[in-house]
Protein backbone atom coordinates (compact mmCIF):
# COMPACT_ATOMS: atom_id res chain seq x y z
CA UNK A 1 0.00 0.00 0.00
CA UNK A 2 2.85 2.76 0.67
CA UNK A 3 4.60 1.36 -2.28
CA UNK A 4 1.54 2.22 -4.45
CA UNK A 5 1.19 5.60 -2.73
CA UNK A 6 4.81 6.52 -2.79
CA UNK A 7 4.65 5.65 -6.79
CA UNK A 8 1.54 7.24 -7.50
CA UNK A 9 2.10 10.65 -6.09
CA UNK A 10 5.59 10.12 -7.65
CA UNK A 11 4.86 9.01 -11.25
CA UNK A 12 1.48 12.10 -11.15
CA UNK A 13 4.44 14.67 -9.84
CA UNK A 14 6.92 13.51 -12.46
CA UNK A 15 4.15 13.38 -15.23
CA UNK A 16 2.73 17.29 -14.42
CA UNK A 17 6.92 18.11 -13.99
CA UNK A 18 7.81 17.33 -17.63
CA UNK A 19 4.69 18.90 -19.15
CA UNK A 20 5.77 22.17 -17.90
CA UNK A 21 8.98 21.81 -18.53
CA UNK A 22 8.26 20.88 -22.41
CA UNK A 23 5.73 23.89 -21.99
CA UNK A 24 8.66 26.01 -20.43
CA UNK A 25 10.78 25.47 -23.22
CA UNK A 26 8.35 26.41 -25.83
CA UNK A 27 7.38 29.66 -23.16
CA UNK A 28 10.30 30.38 -21.84
CA UNK A 29 8.94 30.77 -18.46
CA UNK A 30 8.38 28.53 -15.85
CA UNK A 31 11.19 25.97 -16.18
CA UNK A 32 11.68 26.53 -11.30
CA UNK A 33 8.19 24.64 -11.28
CA UNK A 34 9.14 21.74 -13.92
CA UNK A 35 12.37 21.42 -11.71
CA UNK A 36 10.66 21.21 -8.41
CA UNK A 37 8.10 18.94 -9.72
CA UNK A 38 10.23 16.38 -11.02
CA UNK A 39 12.18 16.95 -8.12
CA UNK A 40 9.17 15.84 -6.09
CA UNK A 41 8.13 12.83 -8.27
CA UNK A 42 11.98 11.40 -7.90
CA UNK A 43 12.57 12.01 -4.53
CA UNK A 44 8.86 10.05 -3.98
CA UNK A 45 9.61 7.40 -6.33
CA UNK A 46 13.59 7.01 -4.13
CA UNK A 47 11.76 6.90 -1.31
CA UNK A 48 9.72 3.57 -2.18
CA UNK A 49 9.94 0.17 -0.81
CA UNK A 50 11.19 -1.62 -3.32
CA UNK A 51 13.22 1.20 -4.81
CA UNK A 52 15.39 1.61 -2.12
CA UNK A 53 15.90 -2.62 -2.13
CA UNK A 54 17.63 -2.11 -5.63
CA UNK A 55 19.59 1.42 -4.55
CA UNK A 56 21.24 -0.27 -1.64
CA UNK A 57 22.78 -2.65 -3.87
CA UNK A 58 24.76 0.51 -5.19
CA UNK A 59 25.15 1.90 -1.70
CA UNK A 60 23.71 1.24 1.65
CA UNK A 61 21.01 3.72 2.13
CA UNK A 62 21.54 5.33 -1.50
CA UNK A 63 17.64 5.65 -1.73
CA UNK A 64 17.50 7.65 1.46
CA UNK A 65 19.89 10.11 0.55
CA UNK A 66 18.75 10.72 -3.39
CA UNK A 67 14.80 11.39 -2.02
CA UNK A 68 15.91 14.08 0.76
CA UNK A 69 18.38 15.54 -1.74
CA UNK A 70 15.70 15.58 -4.35
CA UNK A 71 13.06 16.81 -1.36
CA UNK A 72 15.42 19.89 -0.85
CA UNK A 73 16.24 20.86 -4.66
CA UNK A 74 11.91 20.75 -5.07
CA UNK A 75 11.37 23.02 -1.54
CA UNK A 76 14.22 25.45 -3.33
CA UNK A 77 12.12 25.46 -6.51
CA UNK A 78 8.73 25.36 -5.07
CA UNK A 79 10.12 28.25 -2.81
CA UNK A 80 11.33 30.54 -6.16
CA UNK A 81 8.02 29.67 -8.04
CA UNK A 82 5.70 30.99 -5.18
CA UNK A 83 7.93 34.42 -4.56
CA UNK A 84 7.62 34.41 -8.31
CA UNK A 85 3.96 34.32 -8.12
CA UNK A 86 3.66 36.62 -5.70
CA UNK A 87 5.96 39.56 -7.51
CA UNK A 88 9.26 39.26 -4.99
CA UNK A 89 11.36 36.61 -7.22
CA UNK A 90 14.85 38.54 -6.55
CA UNK A 91 14.38 39.55 -2.92
CA UNK A 92 16.37 36.71 -0.84
CA UNK A 93 17.05 34.37 -4.18
CA UNK A 94 20.77 34.35 -3.29
CA UNK A 95 20.37 33.59 0.52
CA UNK A 96 17.88 30.56 -0.50
CA UNK A 97 20.51 29.61 -2.89
CA UNK A 98 23.36 29.75 -0.49
CA UNK A 99 21.11 27.85 1.94
CA UNK A 100 20.22 25.33 -0.35
CA UNK A 101 23.95 24.79 -1.28
CA UNK A 102 24.96 24.57 2.23
CA UNK A 103 22.39 21.98 3.39
CA UNK A 104 23.28 19.35 0.28
CA UNK A 105 26.76 19.63 0.83
CA UNK A 106 26.27 18.58 4.71
CA UNK A 107 23.69 15.76 3.59
CA UNK A 108 26.20 14.11 1.44
CA UNK A 109 29.52 14.56 3.53
CA UNK A 110 27.96 13.48 7.03
CA UNK A 111 26.36 10.53 4.60
CA UNK A 112 29.55 8.83 3.35
CA UNK A 113 31.61 10.15 6.14
CA UNK A 114 28.95 7.52 8.15
CA UNK A 115 30.18 3.76 8.31
CA UNK A 116 27.85 0.72 8.92
CA UNK A 117 24.76 2.17 7.17
CA UNK A 118 21.76 -0.16 6.65
CA UNK A 119 20.84 -2.08 3.55
CA UNK A 120 17.62 -2.43 1.96
CA UNK A 121 15.36 0.99 3.61
CA UNK A 122 17.60 3.30 4.76
CA UNK A 123 16.08 3.66 8.69
CA UNK A 124 18.77 5.80 10.89
CA UNK A 125 16.57 5.26 14.06
CA UNK A 126 19.00 2.44 15.85
CA UNK A 127 22.17 4.51 14.86
CA UNK A 128 21.78 8.31 16.01
CA UNK A 129 22.94 7.12 19.26
CA UNK A 130 26.11 5.48 18.21
CA UNK A 131 26.39 7.81 15.08
CA UNK A 132 26.53 11.54 15.59
CA UNK A 133 27.13 11.95 11.72
CA UNK A 134 23.23 10.86 11.42
CA UNK A 135 21.79 13.43 13.49
CA UNK A 136 24.07 16.21 11.85
CA UNK A 137 22.12 14.63 8.33
CA UNK A 138 18.86 14.94 9.76
CA UNK A 139 19.59 18.06 11.66
CA UNK A 140 20.45 19.57 8.28
CA UNK A 141 17.61 17.74 6.48
CA UNK A 142 14.89 19.10 9.09
CA UNK A 143 15.93 23.08 9.44
CA UNK A 144 16.45 23.14 5.60
CA UNK A 145 13.16 22.04 4.82
CA UNK A 146 11.47 23.55 8.18
CA UNK A 147 12.45 27.32 7.23
CA UNK A 148 12.00 26.66 3.15
CA UNK A 149 7.98 25.10 4.16
CA UNK A 150 7.84 28.42 6.49
CA UNK A 151 8.97 30.86 4.16
CA UNK A 152 6.33 29.12 1.28
CA UNK A 153 4.10 29.07 3.69
CA UNK A 154 4.09 32.99 4.51
CA UNK A 155 4.87 33.87 0.97
CA UNK A 156 1.40 32.14 -0.15
CA UNK A 157 -0.65 33.55 3.03
CA UNK A 158 0.78 36.94 2.66
CA UNK A 159 -0.01 36.63 -1.48
CA UNK A 160 -3.55 35.45 -0.84
CA UNK A 161 -5.15 38.47 -0.09
CA UNK A 162 -4.32 40.01 -2.95
CA UNK A 163 -5.72 36.98 -5.62
CA UNK A 164 -8.23 35.33 -6.68
CA UNK A 165 -9.88 32.63 -8.73
CA UNK A 166 -8.01 29.87 -9.95
CA UNK A 167 -4.12 31.35 -8.18
CA UNK A 168 -6.24 31.71 -4.70
CA UNK A 169 -7.63 28.25 -4.77
CA UNK A 170 -3.59 27.23 -5.29
CA UNK A 171 -2.36 28.90 -2.97
CA UNK A 172 -4.71 27.49 0.14
CA UNK A 173 -3.24 24.13 -1.37
CA UNK A 174 0.24 25.33 -0.71
CA UNK A 175 -0.74 27.04 2.61
CA UNK A 176 -2.57 23.61 3.55
CA UNK A 177 0.48 21.55 2.20
CA UNK A 178 2.82 23.83 4.18
CA UNK A 179 1.11 22.82 7.63
CA UNK A 180 0.94 19.09 6.64
CA UNK A 181 4.56 19.40 5.72
CA UNK A 182 5.63 21.11 9.39
CA UNK A 183 3.51 18.30 10.84
CA UNK A 184 5.73 16.11 9.21
CA UNK A 185 9.08 17.67 10.24
CA UNK A 186 8.04 18.43 13.50
CA UNK A 187 7.31 14.50 13.84
CA UNK A 188 10.36 13.63 12.48
CA UNK A 189 12.11 16.08 15.20
CA UNK A 190 10.36 14.21 17.72
CA UNK A 191 10.92 10.25 16.69
CA UNK A 192 14.81 11.65 16.50
CA UNK A 193 15.09 12.92 20.03
CA UNK A 194 13.05 9.84 21.25
CA UNK A 195 15.57 7.55 19.58
CA UNK A 196 18.32 9.37 20.85
CA UNK A 197 17.23 9.09 24.52
CA UNK A 198 16.31 5.13 24.03
CA UNK A 199 18.51 2.66 24.92
CA UNK A 200 17.42 0.39 22.16
CA UNK A 201 15.31 2.40 19.76
CA UNK A 202 13.26 0.19 17.09
CA UNK A 203 11.68 1.62 14.11
CA UNK A 204 7.89 0.44 14.09
CA UNK A 205 6.51 -0.85 10.87
CA UNK A 206 3.63 0.72 9.22
CA UNK A 207 1.05 -1.41 7.88
CA UNK A 208 -0.36 1.36 6.02
CA UNK A 209 0.10 5.16 5.26
CA UNK A 210 -2.46 6.20 7.89
CA UNK A 211 -2.16 3.29 9.95
CA UNK A 212 -1.02 4.90 13.42
CA UNK A 213 -0.30 8.59 14.38
CA UNK A 214 3.83 8.24 13.85
CA UNK A 215 3.10 6.55 10.61
CA UNK A 216 0.53 9.11 9.62
CA UNK A 217 3.32 12.01 10.13
CA UNK A 218 6.09 10.01 8.62
CA UNK A 219 4.43 8.35 5.69
CA UNK A 220 0.78 10.19 5.28
CA UNK A 221 1.08 13.37 5.79
CA UNK A 222 4.39 13.96 3.51
CA UNK A 223 2.62 12.07 0.67
CA UNK A 224 -0.70 14.29 1.34
CA UNK A 225 1.78 17.42 1.10
CA UNK A 226 3.25 16.64 -2.14
CA UNK A 227 -0.09 15.83 -3.67
CA UNK A 228 -1.30 19.47 -2.23
CA UNK A 229 1.67 21.01 -3.66
CA UNK A 230 1.17 19.75 -7.01
CA UNK A 231 -2.29 20.69 -7.71
CA UNK A 232 -1.62 23.95 -5.70
CA UNK A 233 0.94 24.50 -8.93
CA UNK A 234 -1.06 23.48 -11.42
CA UNK A 235 -4.62 24.66 -10.64
CA UNK A 236 -3.38 28.82 -11.61
CA UNK A 237 -2.33 27.50 -15.10
CA UNK A 238 -5.67 26.10 -16.00
CA UNK A 239 -7.11 29.39 -17.30
CA UNK A 240 -3.72 29.87 -19.51
CA UNK A 241 -4.10 26.64 -20.72
CA UNK A 242 -8.29 27.18 -21.65
CA UNK A 243 -6.46 30.50 -23.05
CA UNK A 244 -3.74 28.77 -24.79
CA UNK A 245 -6.51 26.17 -26.55
CA UNK A 246 -8.49 28.97 -27.42
CA UNK A 247 -5.57 30.89 -29.11
CA UNK A 248 -4.97 27.56 -30.83
CA UNK A 249 -7.95 27.38 -32.34
CA UNK A 250 -8.14 31.24 -33.15
CA UNK A 251 -4.46 30.34 -35.49
CA UNK A 252 -6.61 27.29 -37.14
CA UNK A 253 -9.27 29.30 -38.03
CA UNK A 254 -7.25 32.69 -38.64
CA UNK A 255 -4.76 30.17 -41.63
CA UNK A 256 -7.09 29.40 -44.55
CA UNK A 257 -8.09 33.20 -44.64
CA UNK A 258 -4.80 34.77 -43.74
CA UNK A 259 -2.94 32.26 -46.49
CA UNK A 260 -5.23 33.85 -49.35
CA UNK A 261 -4.46 36.88 -47.85
CA UNK A 262 -0.71 36.69 -47.81
CA UNK A 263 -0.69 35.62 -51.28
CA UNK A 264 -2.92 38.24 -52.89
CA UNK A 265 -0.81 40.89 -50.67
CA UNK A 266 2.75 39.56 -50.43
CA UNK A 267 3.67 42.90 -48.48
CA UNK A 268 1.92 41.97 -45.19
CA UNK A 269 3.88 39.16 -44.49
CA UNK A 270 5.91 40.37 -41.19
CA UNK A 271 9.80 40.19 -40.62
CA UNK A 272 9.27 38.83 -37.54
CA UNK A 273 7.94 35.15 -37.71
CA UNK A 274 6.42 36.01 -34.43
CA UNK A 275 8.19 34.90 -31.58
CA UNK A 276 8.02 31.86 -29.50
CA UNK A 277 4.47 31.88 -27.96
CA UNK A 278 1.52 30.75 -29.14
CA UNK A 279 -0.12 34.27 -28.28
CA UNK A 280 2.81 36.21 -30.14
CA UNK A 281 1.89 33.83 -33.17
CA UNK A 282 -1.75 35.06 -33.05
CA UNK A 283 -0.71 38.48 -32.74
CA UNK A 284 1.79 38.44 -35.80
CA UNK A 285 -1.35 36.37 -37.96
CA UNK A 286 -3.91 38.65 -36.77
CA UNK A 287 -2.15 42.04 -37.81
CA UNK A 288 -1.07 40.62 -41.13
CA UNK A 289 -4.61 39.79 -41.57
CA UNK A 290 -6.19 42.82 -40.73
CA UNK A 291 -3.40 44.65 -42.74
CA UNK A 292 -5.03 42.17 -46.01
CA UNK A 293 -8.08 43.43 -45.28
CA UNK A 294 -7.96 46.79 -45.45
CA UNK A 295 -6.16 46.77 -48.71
CA UNK A 296 -8.75 44.52 -49.67
CA UNK A 297 -10.94 47.07 -49.18
CA UNK A 298 -12.75 45.50 -46.38
CA UNK A 299 -14.40 48.65 -43.96
CA UNK A 300 -15.28 48.30 -40.88
CA UNK A 301 -18.84 48.84 -41.12
CA UNK A 302 -18.84 45.99 -43.55
CA UNK A 303 -21.11 43.24 -41.79
CA UNK A 304 -18.61 39.56 -41.76
CA UNK A 305 -20.24 37.25 -44.10
CA UNK A 306 -20.02 40.62 -47.15
CA UNK A 307 -15.66 40.56 -45.66
CA UNK A 308 -15.52 36.57 -46.58
CA UNK A 309 -17.17 37.08 -49.88
CA UNK A 310 -14.76 40.21 -50.65
CA UNK A 311 -11.95 38.19 -50.04
CA UNK A 312 -13.20 34.90 -51.34
CA UNK A 313 -13.54 37.22 -54.80
CA UNK A 314 -9.70 38.27 -54.51
CA UNK A 315 -7.81 36.80 -57.66
CA UNK A 316 -5.57 33.99 -55.45
CA UNK A 317 -2.34 35.42 -56.67
CA UNK A 318 -0.05 38.82 -56.29
CA UNK A 319 -2.69 41.92 -57.21
CA UNK A 320 -1.81 43.26 -61.03
CA UNK A 321 -0.31 46.45 -60.02
CA UNK A 322 2.41 45.87 -58.01
CA UNK A 323 4.39 48.55 -56.01
CA UNK A 324 6.56 50.02 -57.99
CA UNK A 325 9.80 49.82 -55.80
CA UNK A 326 11.50 46.67 -55.61
CA UNK A 327 10.89 43.86 -52.76
CA UNK A 328 13.45 45.38 -50.26
CA UNK A 329 12.75 49.40 -50.94
CA UNK A 330 9.36 49.57 -49.33
CA UNK A 331 11.74 49.64 -46.16
CA UNK A 332 14.12 51.83 -47.03
CA UNK A 333 11.60 54.17 -48.34
CA UNK A 334 9.23 53.83 -45.11
CA UNK A 335 12.95 54.47 -43.27
CA UNK A 336 13.62 57.43 -45.28
CA UNK A 337 9.92 59.05 -45.01
CA UNK A 338 10.31 58.51 -41.21
CA UNK A 339 13.90 60.10 -41.13
CA UNK A 340 12.45 63.23 -43.01
CA UNK A 341 9.91 63.55 -40.14
CA UNK A 342 11.89 63.53 -37.34
CA UNK A 343 14.52 65.92 -38.44
CA UNK A 344 11.41 68.20 -39.50
CA UNK A 345 10.33 67.56 -35.81
CA UNK A 346 13.42 67.98 -34.08
CA UNK A 347 13.79 71.62 -36.06
CA UNK A 348 10.28 72.05 -35.04
CA UNK A 349 10.71 70.97 -31.23
CA UNK A 350 12.10 74.35 -30.06
CA UNK A 351 9.38 76.43 -31.70
CA UNK A 352 6.49 77.50 -29.76
CA UNK A 353 3.01 75.91 -31.33
CA UNK A 354 0.62 77.63 -33.34
CA UNK A 355 -2.36 78.58 -31.96
CA UNK A 356 -5.51 77.12 -32.74
CA UNK A 357 -7.62 78.92 -35.62
CA UNK A 358 -11.30 80.15 -34.56
CA UNK A 359 -13.97 79.90 -36.97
Amino acid sequence: MIDILFLGVGAFALVVGIWRAVRARRTGAGAGLAVSLIALGAAFCFLSNRAQQFESELYPSLGRLLSNLATMVAAYGIGLTVAEISGTRDRGRRTRLVALGVALTLLVVTFFGTQGLPRGVGVFDELYRTHPTLVVYVFAYTVYLGLAVIDIGIVAAVTIRASGGALRAGLVLLLLASAFALAYLAGKVVGTIHALQAEHPVKALCRGPFSTVPCALDVGFPAVSVLLIVLGLTIPAVPGLAAARRDARTLRLLRPLRAHLTRRYPEIVRIDPGGPSRRERLLTAMSETNDGLILAGATPDLPPPAVARLVRDLPDEPRETPPPTAAGEPFAADVARLRAIARAYRQLAGTPAAAPSRR
